[in-house]
């Protein structure tokens, strides 16, 4: 058996990779994708049951109205606001613009901070202007 003498990764690693804005919002962006799937999935459910009764999506609508059922909602915005305007950074990545160093940094910040004024935005306006 032939041992090395060099213990040392023969790639990058985890622990010597250094983050960036970029694959910060890759993952998010994956990870997000994934949610908003699920989060479909479970707004299909909830709108189907109004087929089996009122009972049934008043259970639903009674823990949606619960404080952690208000997180969740929120979650999902933030999240479904997130995937939208990194969708946006994508397509104008896939024309060719925006390979820069510093104009990637700077979309990847308007995506991360954009997403929390989005899901602000869709808050207040639900809040003030919806019944």
């Amino acid at each position: 058996m032939i041992f090395m003498e060099n213990k040392k990764p023969l790639s990058p690693h985890i622990q010597i990779y250094r983050w960036h804005i970029s694959s910060l919002v890759s993952i998010s962006h994956r990870i997000t994708g994934i949610i908003n799937i699920i989060s479909i999935c479970f707004i299909c459910l909830w709108s189907s049951l109004l087929i089996l009764g009122e009972s049934n999506y008043n259970t639903i609508n009674f823990f949606l109205s619960s404080i952690f059922g208000k997180f969740i909602t929120l979650g999902i915005v933030w999240s479904f606001s997130f995937q939208i305007l990194s969708e946006i950074r994508h397509l104008i990545m896939d024309m060719g613009y925006g390979f820069e160093l510093q104009t990637t940094k700077f979309t990847g910040l308007l995506v991360i901070f954009g997403s929390f004024i989005l899901t602000v935005a869709i808050y207040l306006i639900g809040k003030f202007f919806l019944i």
